[in-house]
Formats: structure tokens, sequence, C-alpha cells
């Protein structure tokens, strides 16, 4: 079977996927990387409204990326569409499209009328990172209400270029307590801020925060310091001198980030919130341990540190928990069998 892996990545980044996407191919299964980033700027696929306007209007770019598109799916005679990172392909040129399609969801809850259920019926098949959504529906009961003809959970796979391989250094050779890297949500902010005033050098925090973000956490949080981005090899080198990682999502419903995956991966001890969820994804208290509010966050990240024998036990047990789940081989290989079934059951 022939898998085209439709991805948006720029740069290092974009390299990085396509090398590591392809070298999960196997005798049975080849994935084909496509990165449609090269032909069409995230921005008209922020949401579906955007992408139908510059869909209906006959944007060059969007003709661009179709034809590219048509031409990998031609020449590869593949047998299925893999699209995720915004989706870029409005459902009526889809709809011409007769390999069979699958959406991987990777921005929800916060984007789930944005970015998924508009194109739900243009998929055949659609999976998710996130296994919650509200407290009504966890994210598989929501997409199917929404006429999704088959949703699965997948996590997201850790590239080799975000972690440091099968072997991690020990508690006792890491010089930083403390980690956390993201990007700035308003949700955060007051998280981040009483962190630092508690533990103040001992933790080390980077984002994309700008001028505006960091002076807004500064006069607002009277947050002590300022927030600054990091590149994906010092991210991890970051990681992997790090005893404990915190994890904070965009809201109680929305366990899947990244850093579910990047704080274990690289050795360190995962302190998450989302707890009611983490079960669905680590053993609670064996590979990683849960939070309720920043009161509980605080005084789990002081008990651990003051008893690194149980830091290093439930660090160890996390990044085994990695190697043999979710790295993206082991990811790629669970894809590709759901699209076996679906593909079967069509």
């Amino acid at each position: 079977m022939k898998i085209v892996y439709s991805y948006g990545k720029q740069g290092y980044e974009a390299q990085r996927w396509s090398e590591e996407i392809r070298a999960c191919s196997s005798a049975d299964i080849e994935f084909i990387p496509f990165n449609h980033a090269n032909f069409f700027p995230w921005q008209l696929a922020v949401n579906s409204v955007s992408l139908d306007k510059a869909y209906q209007t006959g944007n060059p770019q969007v003709r661009k990326l179709q034809d590219a598109l048509l031409k990998v799916l031609d020449e590869s005679q593949a047998d299925a569409l893999f699209v995720t990172n915004a989706p870029p392909y409005h459902p009526d040129f889809l709809h011409r499209i007769k390999q069979y399609k699958i959406l991987y969801s990777t921005d929800d809850p916060g984007a789930t009328y944005e970015r998924t259920i508009p194109y739900i019926h243009a998929y055949d098949h659609l999976m998710y990172c996130a296994p919650g959504y509200s407290a009504d529906f966890d994210l598989g009961e929501k997409l199917r209400y929404a006429g999704a003809k088959r949703a699965d959970w997948l996590p997201l796979g850790v590239f080799d270029y975000e972690f440091g391989g099968d072997t991690a250094p020990s508690v006792s050779d890491r010089d930083v307590d403390i980690m956390y890297v993201g990007a700035c949500y308003l949700q955060k902010l007051e998280i981040l801020a009483a962190i630092k005033r508690v533990f103040g050098r001992r933790v080390r925090i980077h984002g994309r925060f700008s001028i505006k973000h960091n002076s807004y956490l500064v006069l607002k949080h009277g947050y002590l310091g300022w927030i600054t981005p990091v590149d994906f090899d010092r991210r991890k080198n970051l990681y992997r001198r790090s005893k404990i990682g915190f994890n904070i999502h965009w809201n109680h419903h929305g366990l899947g980030n990244q850093r579910l995956y990047h704080v274990p991966a690289n050795g360190a001890m995962q302190i998450c919130d989302c707890t009611p969820l983490l079960s669905r994804v680590f053993d609670v208290g064996r590979e990683v341990v849960g939070y309720r509010s920043t009161e509980e966050l605080i005084d789990r990240a002081r008990y651990y540190l003051d008893n690194e024998s149980d830091l290093q036990r439930i660090a160890t047990a996390g990044h085994q928990r990695v190697l043999a789940e979710y790295t993206l081989p082991v990811v790629n290989a669970r894809m590709s069998s759901l699209v076996l079934e679906g593909m079967a059951g069509r």
C-alpha cells in the first residue's frame, strides 16, 4: 500500500519530516511525503471560511497546490491520502480524488469548528490526537456525531530529531530542575508566573512570546523574567538536561499536545494537566504525574525534586513507554493498520 502523507512545515522541520516520514516505509507500506506548505501559505487554511474564499475566487496558490497533489497521487499510484497540519484542500476538490482520504486532526478541541468538522464529509476516515473534547463528548464521539464515517485516536509520533534516542541522562546528571517550552496562550500565563515566583532560577521557560506577550506577562502577572524562543536542537538538549517538564494544554479537555510526548521522550519526568484523560496515554503515577491546580503543580514539583529516586522511577517508565508506543515509526505503523482496516470496511 502507498500513502501520500501531506503535511505543512517549513525550513529544518520540513526537511526532517520528509526524511523521517519516508524512512517509516516498509516492504508492505510506502509513505510518500508531500509538503503542502511549499505551495500554500498556512494563513489561507487557518479556518474553513478563509480556505473556501480562496478556492471559490480561484486563488492561484490553491490551483498550484491542487495540481501538485494530483501529480504526486498519479505518479505514485497511491492508495491513500493522509492530511495533517491545517488541511489545505477544499472539500469540493477532494471529491475528485478517488484515493482513500484520511484527515488527521491535531488542533482539537480549540479548532474543531474551524479545521475539523467543516471537512468531515470530504474524508473517508478521521484520526485525532486529542482523546478528549468537552464535558459532553470525547473527540471520537463528537466526530462521529458530526458525521465522520470512521474516527480513530492516533497519538502524535515523536520524530528522531525531537529526542535523544534510546538512552537518556539520569536525574543526577541533569542540571535544570524544571522546564517548560511552549507558545503563548492567555490561559497559560498565570500558571507560568506562579511557578516562576516559587522556583525562580530553578525553572526554565521558553517559547514564542512577542514583546507584547512578555510585557503583558510581566505587568499583569508579575512574571520575573523574559521568555525567549529556542530552536529544535536547544529544546531537545534542554529537555535532556531537565529533571521535570511540566505541561499545560489549551484547556482541561484538550490532552494531546507535543509536550506530552517530548518530555518523557527525553527522559524528564512529566507533571501534566488534563488529569482525567491522562490514563488514556500513560499509566498515571507510574509513567506520569497529574495536577489539577497551580498549587498542586507546585507541590508535586517540590516533592519530586526532594525525592529524586521517585522522580527517576517515573521518568524512566515514561521514557520506556514513549520508546515502545509513541515514536514516529510505531505511530505510522499503527496509522497504516487503521487505514487498511478502514479501506477493507468501506
